[in-house]
């Protein structure tokens, strides 16, 4: 089915146009199969550091970019690192596993594409910047597994690509309506029948993403909604996501969020905190960016 076929679908005559859509991505994959066997051996309890290093040597590219980063002035090893095995040795399993997830991911931006003030390499910056501006967050607030942070940052807006890539015609034209008045959100309910949020949740349980990244995704503009145990996550992910966007690293070039206030106030973060955190992200990024590369 092609891009037309797909926006002919979404008609008022649909009832439930993301159906159409999760349907099409999950049966035509977008993301690298080596990401989704790093995912599988993330979540699986059982796994350990010789499986993430048996899915990532399989990839000898993603071995070299991970190694590159590894030995690059933001892990801050003191000897050359030459092989996987060192590489989790060194930063443990969970870091790892985010270098070899954002080396995949960004595959799926390699190609890019520039409708109005959007583009695919804009989206992955703010992608990879809000993954590490959510990891400092969770940091600062004491949160235990902030590496987990950073990967619910990294894919919190997945679902605008698949969004550029299998409804490219409304796509654009929702990006080329986007004003003042109406988030980004709003905008995309009501020009392809459901948002961004809602898309990429259906595709990251798919794809088998782990809870914590699923609410991420769903809730990172209104994470007062997500209940249980992720929740200070999905917290962690809005606070980046307003924190990037406010400093013009921004998902689709507009400045289309407001403050995090229930966010703020789950985390106990005060005025000063967004101050520090701000002013730290630019020399976090720095440090950081061999992730961005594409």
């Amino acid at each position: 089915m092609t891009h037309d076929d797909l926006t002919n679908s979404l008609t008022a005559d649909s009832p439930h146009p993301v159906d159409v859509v999760a349907r099409q991505v999950k049966e035509i994959s977008t993301l690298p199969q080596v990401a989704l066997k790093v995912i599988e051996v993330a979540r699986d309890p059982d796994a350990g550091a010789a499986d993430l290093k048996a899915v990532v040597e399989g990839d000898p590219a993603l071995s070299a970019r991970v190694l590159r980063i590894v030995n690059s002035a933001s892990c801050g090893v003191r000897s050359t690192v030459t092989n996987l095995h060192q590489a989790i040795s060194y930063l443990g399993f969970s870091q790892v596993r985010n270098l070899a997830m954002t080396a995949s991911v960004s595959e799926i931006f390699k190609k890019d594409e520039q409708v109005g003030s959007y583009c695919r390499s804009a989206l992955w910056r703010h992608l990879v910047s809000v993954g590490i501006c959510a990891r400092m967050v969770a940091s600062r607030c004491r949160i235990p597994d902030f590496e987990d942070a950073f990967l619910a940052g990294l894919l919190h807006d997945i679902g605008i690509n698949l969004e550029d890539q299998r409804v490219h015609a409304r796509f654009s034209d929702m990006i080329g309506s986007l004003g003042e008045g109406l988030s980004l959100s709003a905008s995309e309910r009501e020009w392809l029948g459901f948002d961004h949020c809602l898309l990429g949740e259906r595709i990251a349980e798919a794809w088998g993403f782990p809870p914590t990244v699923r609410d991420a995704i769903r809730f990172h503009h209104s994470s007062q909604l997500c209940e249980g145990e992720d929740a200070d996550i999905v917290c962690c992910v809005e606070i980046a996501n307003v924190i990037c966007t406010l400093k013009g690293i921004t998902s689709v070039g507009r400045c289309l969020v407001g403050p995090p206030l229930d966010a703020s106030q789950a985390l106990g973060l005060q005025k000063e905190d967004f101050v520090i955190l701000a002013t730290d992200l630019d020399h976090e990024i720095e440090l950081n960016e061999n992730l961005f590369e594409l």
